[in-house]
C-alpha cells in the first residue's frame, strides 16, 4: 500500500519548528497548529505528514525533547474525500472512521446502491490503494453518526470476533416524542423479525437477539425530550423499538413512530464512538457535536430578568 502523502515533499510544504520543552508528539502537534482535535492530529501522523529531525514519525506518544527538529505538513491532497454524506474522520493503514448522513445506506443492500462502502472504495480506487472498505457495524440509512470500517479483511475479523471487548462505548443521542419521566434508566428485550421485516420486542424470550439499552435523559419538554442512548448490545432498530416500548419513539420514524416529524428527519444520530485499535491496541476517541436541528426543539431558557 502506498503512503498516504508524498514523503518527499518541498521544504515550503511543512511547518518547521523546534522543540523547547520535553513532551509528546500528539501535543506539539496539536500546540503548533493552533489547537486542532487530537483525531485531526492523528490523521497527519497516520499520513506521513511529521518528520522529527528528517525522520517521518506515525507513533502519536514519541517523546520530544528540547533541541528536537520537527516539521509537520500543511499540504492538502486533491484527491481528499469529498462526498455530501460521507465525511472522513480518521483514517489509517488499517481502518477508516467515518461521520455519515442522513440519506446513505452502510452498505449496499442491491448493485449499485449508494452506500458509505461504496463512496470509501471509489475514494480508494483515486487514491490508488489497493483495499476496500469491510464493514464491521451499520447505521440506518435515515440515522446519522461515527462509523468505522476495516481495510483488509483480517481486520474486519478481529473486529467482529472482538467487538465486545474492543469496543468501549458507543453512544448516540435521540430526540424523542414526549417528556421522559425517568432521569435514566436500562431496557432489555428480546428483539426478533416478522415475514414484513418489522422488529418486535418481547420481554420474554421469543427466539430473538436480547438487546440491552442504557438511556439518559438530557432535556425534557412537553412535546419532545433529547437523551442520550448507550449500546450494550447492538442489535438491528434496537433503539428505535426500544423506544417505541417505553411510549417515546424517535420523531421522523416513519417504521416505529407515532407520525411527529418535527425536523423532517428520523431524529438519531451516533456521536461517540471509543474503542481499542484493532492492530496496535492504541485507545481511540471519536465524538461529533450533536446535530443542530436537534438543539432547535431544545432553547435555552432565558435567565430571570432579561427579555
Amino acid at each position: 500500500m502506498k503512503n498516504q502523502t508524498n514523503s518527499h515533499r518541498a521544504p515550503s510544504a511543512y511547518i518547521q519548528l523546534k522543540v523547547h520543552r520535553p513532551m509528546m508528539l500528539i501535543d506539539f502537534i496539536m500546540e503548533a497548529m493552533d489547537g486542532i482535535s487530537r483525531n485531526k492530529a492523528k490523521n497527519i501522523l497516520a499520513g506521513n505528514g511529521v518528520t522529527v529531525d528528517k525522520k517521518h514519525v506515525t507513533q502519536y506518544n514519541y517523546e520530544l525533547q528540547p533541541g528536537m527538529s520537527v516539521e509537520i505538513s500543511k499540504h492538502k491532497r486533491n484527491n481528499e474525500l469529498k462526498n455530501p454524506y460521507v465525511k472522513l474522520v480518521y483514517e489509517d493503514r488499517h481502518i477508516v472512521v467515518v461521520e455519515k448522513a442522513v440519506g446513505i445506506l452502510s452498505v449496499p443492500a442491491a448493485a449499485r446502491q449508494n452506500s458509505v462502502k461504496n463512496v470509501l472504495d471509489e475514494y480508494f480506487a483515486s487514491r490508488h490503494f489497493k483495499c476496500t472498505a469491510h464493514s464491521v457495524h451499520r447505521l440506518d440509512r435515515d440515522t446519522s453518526g461515527l462509523m468505522m470500517f476495516a481495510k483488509s479483511i483480517p481486520v474486519q475479523q478481529t473486529l467482529e470476533e472482538n467487538w465486545q471487548q474492543l469496543v468501549t462505548d458507543r453512544r448516540y443521542v435521540a430526540v424523542v416524542c414526549g417528556r421522559m419521566e425517568n432521569e435514566g434508566g436500562t431496557i432489555a428485550s428480546w428483539l426478533k423479525d416478522n415475514k414484513a421485516y418489522v422488529t418486535y420486542s418481547s420481554p420474554t424470550d421469543n427466539g430473538g437477539k436480547y438487546a440491552v439499552t442504557h438511556y439518559h435523559t438530557l432535556d425534557a419538554r412537553d412535546e419532545y425530550s433529547l437523551i442520550e442512548l448507550k449500546l450494550e448490545t447492538g442489535r438491528k432498530n434496537q433503539i428505535r423499538v426500544h423506544m417505541q416500548d417505553m411510549g417515546h419513539p424517535v420523531v421522523g420514524d416513519v417504521k416505529y413512530g407515532n407520525g411527529l416529524n418535527p425536523i423532517k428527519r428520523l431524529g438519531l444520530h451516533a456521536y461517540r464512538l471509543n474503542f481499542y485499535h484493532p492492530v496496535t491496541g492504541e485507545r481511540m476517541e471519536f465524538e461529533t457535536p450533536f446535530p443542530p436541528l436537534f438543539m432547535k426543539l431544545f432553547p435555552k431558557e432565558r435567565a430571570s430578568g432579561q427579555l
